[in-house]
């Protein structure tokens, strides 16, 4: 079911293709086509709506089909072979190959002000919302498109039904979507995908290391076409001048874009995918907007996978595939097929094989307080289940210390950093949710960085992943071959095994002056302690028995977070007994000897 892009020109001619398919088990001939929908946004002030660019594959049938739909900023950033021009990239996945002989038609959606859309690029913003917006509603016979040589165009073959899927900023828009409830959203289907622009760019009021400055601006640049970038530049301007970065700051900028707020409104089901090794789309994403849609009874199921920012046809093709063929059918053609009679949670383990749950977090799971304390038998620092009576620790300013080297030697004590462990577990202790740590602090600083990283102390093997990059995964020659040979889009992630002696399982970051809000700091009392509560981000893991849970807590995190300057050369003071972590831990105890 694949065909050459088509280029505007040859539209001027031929706005419909039929493209036969050929061979004894060759599927009905297939209708691709270009139009152009008319938005109810002008991004770039031009005078004129936003024009959203769709490419369409769909069955050559009388009849009318539902919708899988793919809306993207990176079609525009594919380049030919030949020639490394810039160009459309034109039915790359495997979804129209999949999808159509099934009697669906495959959407590709060209988000504004890239590729051949109009408008600018505001990167989580209303105005991406409004581009998808645009093209369901054509779907659904609420909006204006047109051919290339502008006749009207209609899509009198749609059901209307539209299930919407992508990876990373193609798995965003479908969020998006699915938060301002537009209808004719039926199911989406986000995959390392963003549930927070703020959250994408910020840890809780302190800026991530590489996205710190000026992130909107930078990343709509990288998406706009050549054509609209002139035309963009005020609202690439204004992106930087809004986007908040002299306090990290939880701004209305970035409330905008928080899609989390919507849950309340989600009519649409949600299947989400994402890799518990993700430190780009980072694990809060799918955590956060997993326990809005549970609050409001979404109807919804999960993966989570052992990789990084990595798409699931590449290691789990044809249980992705069935899964997806259930999934689209029981929600856009209201198939009984059992699909939601199957587990909610489908959870990869380290060694690569799966298990399935109830629910997830898993059942049984229940938040378990362990206490700050001092030196005990094997660590520098205890973890325990009651706490201690007094008595503080010494934190000073981390400079440079590698991840690895936080976590080493607990035994050891070091001012750069404060090592937390529990005595050996003489029970298996599963991890299934988010993390929660209290630090009371006293500091003669008005502010500083605090950064937790959770630890499995023991020996082990870990697995180590290759990922994609978003332009790779949403790049990549996706055909019949590729699925078949391992090539493109299915080329599994390398897998490198590492052994271990301490596995960083999560971790999260503050600046304690926001410990009372997001929206705006407050500076820290002088010689004063405070408690200041942070979350990490949610995880779901086994810590075998024999092993040591442990919390290892600096000030800057060089590699994680950027640098707070006002904590330059700071030392804290760490009330034990006050201090604490609650882990989320299935059946809601922590055995120790």
């Amino acid at each position: 079911m694949r065909r050459v892009y088509l280029v505007a020109a040859t539209l001027l001619t031929a706005a419909t293709i039929c493209t036969p398919v050929h061979g004894a088990n060759a599927a009905p001939a297939a209708i691709t086509e270009t139009v152009y929908v008319e938005s109810t946004t002008d991004s770039d002030s031009d005078g004129k709506l936003d024009r959203i660019a769709a490419d369409v594959m769909r069955p050559d049938t009388t009849g009318r089909v539902p919708i899988v739909m793919e809306a993207s900023p990176y079609y525009g950033l594919g380049t030919t072979a030949a020639t490394g021009a810039s160009t459309p990239r034109g039915f790359g996945r495997w979804y129209d190959e999949y999808f159509v002989p099934r009697g669906y038609a495959v959407v590709e959606v060209e988000m504004q002000g890239t590729s051949r859309s109009t408008g600018c690029p505001t990167t989580g913003g209303p105005e991406d919302t409004a581009s998808v917006r645009a093209v369901v509603d054509w779907l659904n016979g609420r909006a204006k498109a047109f051919y290339a040589d502008g006749r009207a165009a209609t899509a009198s073959w749609s059901t209307g039904n539209v299930g919407m899927l992508g990876v990373s900023y193609n798995g965003t828009l479908p969020n998006a979507a699915a938060a301002a409830n537009i209808p004719g959203v039926k199911t989406i289907v986000p995959i390392a995908a963003i549930s927070s622009w703020y959250e994408y760019a910020r840890d809780q009021g302190i800026g991530y290391k590489g996205w710190e400055s000026n992130y909107p601006a930078y990343l709509a640049g990288y998406v706009v076409s050549p054509a609209q970038k002139a035309k963009c530049k005020p609202v690439f301007d204004k992106l930087s001048a809004d986007d908040g970065d002299e306090s990290w700051d939880y701004t209305p900028f970035w409330k905008a874009r928080d899609y989390r707020a919507g849950a309340r409104d989600v009519t649409a089901s949600v299947f989400v995918v994402h890799g518990q090794a993700d430190w780009n789309v980072k694990l809060s994403q799918f955590g956060r907007w997993w326990k809005e849609l549970e609050a409001h009874d979404v109807p919804r199921k999960i993966w989570l996978h052992r990789g990084g920012h990595l798409d699931p046809i590449s290691f789990r093709q044809a249980e992705w595939q069935r899964v997806m063929g259930l999934w689209m059918d029981h929600w856009l053609k209201g198939a009984d097929n059992g699909i939601m009679d199957e587990p909610v949670a489908d959870v990869q383990k380290p060694d690569g094989s799966w298990e399935q749950a109830a629910s997830w977090p898993r059942p049984g799971t229940a938040g378990t307080t362990l206490y700050f304390g001092p030196a005990a038998s094997g660590v520098s620092g205890s973890l325990t289940t009651t706490p201690v009576s007094g008595g503080t620790q010494r934190l000073g300013d981390n400079t440079n210390l590698t991840e690895s080297a936080m976590m080493a030697a607990p035994d050891t004590s070091d001012a750069r950093r404060l090592v937390y462990a529990t005595a050996p577990l003489t029970e298996d202790a599963r991890l299934s949710g988010e993390v929660s740590v209290t630090a009371r602090v006293s500091s003669t600083r008005a502010s500083t960085a605090l950064t937790a990283v959770l630890v499995d102390y023991g020996p082990g093997t870990q697995a180590v992943l290759t990922e994609r990059s978003p332009l790779q995964l949403s790049t990549e020659t996706c055909a019949r071959n590729d699925l078949r040979d391992r090539t493109g889009c299915a080329r599994p992630p390398d897998v490198s095994l590492q052994a271990v002696t301490a596995t960083m399982l999560t971790k999260g970051a503050i600046d304690a002056k926001n410990r009372s809000s997001l929206e705006s700091g407050t500076s820290l009392p002088t010689g004063q302690a405070v408690d200041v509560t942070w979350k990490l981000h949610p995880r779901d893991a086994l810590v075998p028995a024999g092993h040591r849970i442990g919390i290892v807590l600096v000030t800057n995190h060089s590699s994680y977070i950027a640098r707070d300057g006002g904590s330059s050369g700071i030392a804290l003071d760490v009330s034990l007994g006050a201090s604490k972590v609650v882990l989320p831990i299935v059946g809601g105890a922590v055995v120790t000897g």
